[in-house]
């Protein structure tokens, strides 16, 4: 795979990861959607799997050209870089621009996802009962999802674990928006803002010698956080990436059918225009999200006005389309290459 890439092939591989990385950070976009229409979704989920015992073998041996061949090592490397620069630079200029222009990024958003369903379905002819089914079950899930109550923030441990096994089901599974899972879990802002943020603060500290964190016991906190959650990630990605492979495998279309239906169903989450509820905490504050301004609740979802924004929203939906269409061309021509 890696002998046919060109070097804008692989340009283009660290811009995917951007978006990937730029998708899983806002709540209600899956990264995987970036990954499927962008046509390496199933090298992705196939090299995840590599992380086996042979993987392992090889690492113990030290083998460690043979491992990074055997895990499709360029592939993940650049796609990586391209998550990690996202994380932190893309992310933050999406935050700015949700906070002042949140109906317009919303409604490219949202042009995306329905971009995603037509292309996803548009060659899908295996329709039957089973996969109607799936399509169903698929979209139940992913509305009723989108209804549910935050829960309150919790720092243990074990459930941050468990919070990196399942943040990363939007890499793994397009349409299923993991962000948008640890709203409802209660630790978007302490997982992907509170502890990215002590991450940058203590790598800037370290540049300029100043090891005074040492004793700030909040800071070691969500260090300690933030690598338990990284460890529970890739864990998730790697469980994840088995049982996708599995079930793409032997159920590809009924595995197909319910991924449109995910997407489906996450259409509510990024409608543009709608009003919103916020969790108010205990002690009467409002708690942040991604914008650093408040956590969200629920929606109350209404029909737009017509106005100049309207109109502007209605062609920034019709980019966001275009935008999934150019990426799907693009997807057909890399893997006609490969």
């Amino acid at each position: 795979m890696e002998s046919t890439r060109t070097l804008s092939d692989k340009f283009f591989l660290v811009l995917k990861g951007l978006g990937m990385g730029a998708a899983n950070k806002v709540p209600g976009i899956s990264g995987g959607v970036v990954a499927f229409v962008s046509g390496f979704y199933e090298e992705f989920i196939y090299s995840l799997q590599k992380f086996n015992g042979k993987a392992f073998k090889l690492l113990i041996n030290g083998r460690f050209k043979s491992l990074y061949q055997y895990i499709n090592g360029k592939f993940l490397s650049l796609l990586f870089l391209g998550m990690i620069i996202s994380y932190f630079s893309i992310s933050k200029i999406l935050d700015y621009l949700i906070r002042h222009y949140e109906l317009f990024v919303w409604s490219v958003f949202f042009g995306m996802i329905v971009g995603s369903i037509y292309y996803i379905s548009k060659d899908f002819e295996d329709w039957n009962y089973r996969t109607i089914i799936a399509l169903i079950i698929g979209t139940a899930i992913g509305v009723s999802i989108s209804f549910l109550d935050p829960a309150k923030e919790n720092d243990n441990l074990w459930f941050v674990f468990f919070c990196g096994i399942i943040s990363v089901s939007g890499m793994t599974l397009p349409g299923f928006s993991g962000s948008f899972i640890l709203i409802l879990l209660g630790n978007y802002v302490l997982l992907l803002v509170d502890s990215v943020n002590a991450l940058y603060d203590t790598v800037a500290d370290i540049v300029s010698w100043n090891f005074e964190f040492i004793n700030n016991s909040n800071r070691i906190r969500l260090l300690k956080v933030l690598a338990v959650f990284t460890l529970g990630s890739f864990t998730g990605l790697v469980t994840f990436s088995h049982l996708l492979s599995y079930i793409l495998k032997h159920y590809k279309s009924i595995t197909m059918a319910s991924i449109i239906g995910f997407i489906v169903g996450s259409l509510g989450v990024v409608w543009p225009w709608k009003h919103t509820i916020y969790k108010t905490l205990e002690s009467g504050e409002l708690a942040l999200d991604s914008t650093g301004s408040k956590v969200v609740t629920n929606y109350i979802r209404y029909i737009p006005e017509l106005n100049t924004e309207t109109y502007i929203a209605t062609f920034l939906i019709a980019v966001g389309i275009g935008i999934v269409l150019w990426l799907g061309v693009y997807g057909e021509k890399t893997r006609t290459i490969s």
